[in-house]
């Protein structure tokens, strides 16, 4: 593993198990988490906890960002403040969280303009793939700071890809996120679907298992649905924050997506219901609010009349 000198800020639901993954193939860490419980982990494996962020900046040549949105990455930046180019000049800046491609592309150019370096290298996968070190990593950026970037991937990923310059790894990944989102949403409309119709919930998951769409993202969503229990791999603030930004993406180029619109109103369904910090799968509970909403509707509107009688 490099010997470089590299920081690593956010240690969420993602970001934990990744860092923990650095640290145990070697890579010396400075780690910095806005909640200091999510640094022991760290600190037991042999990572150097930091104070500040700024400390992560200043004792660090390669600055890993695993941060839930923009706004998150921008305030650790201090984007738009002089510190900015302080924290960033003569630094390769690396960033695994979903943002805009359009955010990326103008801070990739912000950080260029003021002596640094950028690097896309988001991730496909749920915390226990990143766990079991089998995430599937995306790079974009110019080739000297993809290869800084890249052994740091190998030890987190069973494939990286190179996908070109900015902000082509975060497209890649929308495509990505686009079919993974629309197959659990599907999942989710089949359980629906089977359990208003009286069938038994487990030979539905058996069935799917011995058939074509057996995989293992289907085996965990399912077990977590027949449980009716939805421990946090991917939340639904997160995935709905990604539906947002595939139908943005789609809509700036002029591109229909109307199975991810479909899926955005049902995951901001899901939001409003107060399900944002459980799993994704747990849009099966939004598709039954909105039966149950439209049940009741249309008791309340009462019989429709015929206008011949």
């Amino acid at each position: 593993m490099s010997k470089l000198s590299v920081g690593f800020v956010g240690l969420g639901v993602m970001g934990q198990p990744i860092a923990l993954n650095l640290v145990r193939a070697g890579q010396p860490l400075l780690v910095w988490n806005r909640t200091a419980d999510r640094t022991r982990a760290l600190a037991n494996e042999g990572a150097r906890v930091a104070e500040t962020s700024a400390e992560v900046f200043a004792r660090s040549s390669v600055v890993i960002l695993m941060l839930a949105n923009a706004e998150a990455v921008d305030e650790v930046l201090g984007r738009g403040d002089p510190v900015f180019g302080v924290r960033v000049a003569n630094r390769l800046i690396v960033s695994m969280g979903t943002t805009s491609p359009a955010y990326s592309a103008g801070l990739e150019a912000d950080i260029r303009a003021h002596g640094g370096r950028y690097v896309e290298a988001p991730v496909s996968g749920s915390r226990t793939t990143a766990e079991a070190g089998q995430l599937v990593g995306m790079l974009a950026g110019e080739a000297e700071g993809v290869q800084v970037a890249q052994p740091l991937l190998q030890s987190l990923c069973r494939d990286v890809a190179v996908c070109g310059p900015v902000p082509h790894a975060l497209l890649m990944k929308l495509a990505v996120n686009t079919f993974l989102i629309t197959q659990v949403t599907g999942l989710a409309e089949s359980f629906h679907l089977a359990k208003q119709q009286g069938l038994d919930l487990e030979q539905l998951v058996r069935v799917l298992d011995a058939g074509p769409m057996a995989s293992t993202t289907m085996r965990l969503k399912a077990s977590m649905m027949l449980a009716d229990d939805f421990p946090v791999q991917a939340s639904i603030k997160d995935v709905s924050m990604n539906t947002r930004l595939i139908t943005e993406a789609a809509d700036e180029s002029g591109i229909q997506v109307p199975l991810m619109d479909a899926c955005h109103a049902l995951f901001t369904e899901a939001s409003a219901l107060g399900l944002g910090a459980e799993d994704m799968a747990v849009v099966l509970k939004a598709l039954e609010a909105r039966e149950a909403r439209e049940a009741r509707e249309a008791r309340a509107s009462g019989p429709v009349s015929d206008p011949q009688q």
